[in-house]
């Protein structure tokens, strides 16, 4: 394993059970039929050496900035491309 997935992985099981805001590289993605921005914000739950996973996750969207997502979400270390622990799930700020 290369050092930088080393430290990911390293980075994101210090995060266990912390709320994280993560941003994935998608310029949009589309669930359910809803088109929105790749922002999402919840508790990891698990921490693997390719994913981590949030749950529960809220899916940050324009007309439903708290929308919870009904089941747990993976989401591989490769695709995020920024994360914080330091923005609450709760916050309010503009998605357009």
């Amino acid at each position: 394993m290369d050092t930088n997935k080393e430290t990911l992985f390293r980075d994101f099981n210090s995060l266990l059970g912390e709320e994280v805001l993560i941003i994935t590289q998608a310029v949009q993605l589309n669930l359910l039929g809803q088109v929105f921005r790749p922002i999402f914000c919840g508790t990891v739950s698990e921490v693997q050496q390719g994913h981590l996973t949030l749950s529960p996750v809220i899916v940050k969207m324009v007309n439903a900035p708290f929308y919870k997502f009904p089941f747990p979400l993976s989401i591989p270390h490769e695709q995020i491309v920024s994360y914080s622990a330091e923005v609450p799930c709760d916050l309010v700020f503009p998605l357009t």
